[in-house]
């Protein structure tokens, strides 16, 4: 019996970035609020690994000045960041052609947490109430009954809920959780066919004693036509320490994850010379093999163009249901600023719905969304 439920006001699906700060909006305005990840951790696509030299962020990574929000909450948490060291020559690798030098990179300066981007999703989780968090515990169903009740069933078991928050890929949740009723059809074709942010990639990153590169007068950036890996990074900590280099490629480039090392070492040879292909440690992350990221049979028609979908903005069961994911932003898709306006949007909606006198008087966002910018994304963000 739906009376016999153990209830809340919300129910969060994600503890990414985007879930964490939904919950904490939600929190903040008062509302009993359950964040379910079905990772044993937070962060989603915001993964740093310790290493021995220094934290490794195999997921997303930078942010950049002209982004408000995510400036401002790093801030609030006391996270602090620094400049990515960005000085020298890039390199251009065109087919059949040996690298020659290029000039710098240009464009605006990209910023890091100095302690890693999951850095900010663990701060978020260490300011949320006991209990609102439940890791390694994925939601499997959310039913929509005709009196408003929201029922979300979970591992951990089913609770009734006034409302609910998506933030997960909107493709990933479609194919992963069971919608009674089922999801509006133009809703499910537009969420099949947004394509999940850097979902179809392989970033590598290669851990070195020194950044040696710079020494040489190179970036550490490189571009290559020859591949597998297109694109080249200096990822290095602050002051050069963990020394590292990042590289993306397509994730269809490579039949068995084996094979991705090996061509990461010898491409980086070929780019950087021999002391480049001796790494102290390599480090891989393949996002279209996580299922917790991204869909077992993505859709061939996916796409980055339905980021900022109205479908989105708007939620399903009379708005009950909102989604919030990066790539449900109308600004900065994909990136760490647009994760965070989606959560704070679709909380900011669910505050109206539940309690349209209190939030006359109530901010409900983590941190004041500021208007402005792209709304597409320009940068790698994993």
């Amino acid at each position: 019996m739906i009376e016999d439920l153990p209830r809340c006001d919300v129910v969060v699906i994600g503890g990414g970035i985007s879930g964490l700060v939904a919950t904490t909006a939600l929190t903040r305005s008062g509302l009993a609020v359950r964040c379910h990840e079905a990772r044993g951790r937070v962060g989603g696509r915001a993964h740093t690994v310790a290493h021995a030299l220094g934290p490794i962020d195999l997921g997303a990574t930078w942010f950049w000045p002209n982004e408000p929000n995510v400036l401002a909450l790093a801030r609030e948490l006391g996270l602090g960041g620094f400049r990515q060291e960005a000085v020298g020559d890039a390199l251009l690798h065109r087919q059949g052609t040996a690298p020659v030098r290029a000039g710098g990179t240009g464009g605006a300066p990209s910023l890091r947490f100095p302690r890693g981007a999951q850095s900010l999703a663990a701060a978020l989780a260490d300011r949320l109430p006991h209990g609102a968090l439940h890791l390694a515990d994925p939601v499997r169903a959310v039913e929509s009954l005709d009196d408003g009740t929201i029922v979300v069933t979970a591992d951990s078991g089913t609770q009734a809920a006034r409302s609910a928050i998506i933030a997960v890929t909107p493709a990933l949740a479609v194919e992963a959780i069971e919608f009674t009723p089922p999801l509006p059809g133009p809703t499910a074709q537009v969420a099949l066919e947004t394509a999940v942010w850097m979902g179809g990639t392989v970033k590598a990153v290669a851990v070195f004693d020194e950044p040696f590169w710079r020494q040489r007068g190179l970036s550490g950036t490189a571009f290559s036509s020859e591949g597998p890996f297109r694109e080249f990074h200096d990822m290095s900590g602050p002051g050069g320490s963990p020394a590292a280099l990042l590289a993306f490629a397509a994730s269809d480039a490579f039949v068995r994850s084996d094979d991705l090392e090996t061509a990461f070492r010898s491409q980086l040879t070929r780019l950087f010379g021999p002391q480049a292909g001796k790494p102290v440690s390599v480090l891989t992350a393949d996002w279209s093999r996580d299922e917790r990221t991204s869909p077992a049979a993505p859709s061939p028609y996916a796409s980055t163009a339905t980021y900022g979908h109205p479908v989105f903005q708007n939620g399903f069961a009379g708005g009950r249901v909102q989604w919030a994911s990066t790539e449900t932003a109308t600004d900065y898709a994909g990136h760490i600023e647009g994760a965070i306006r989606a959560g704070s949007r679709a909380a900011k909606d669910i505050v109206r719905l539940l309690s349209p006198q209190e939030v006359q008087s109530t901010n409900a966002t983590t941190v004041p969304i500021r208007e402005g910018g792209h709304s597409r994304a320009s940068h790698p963000t994993a």
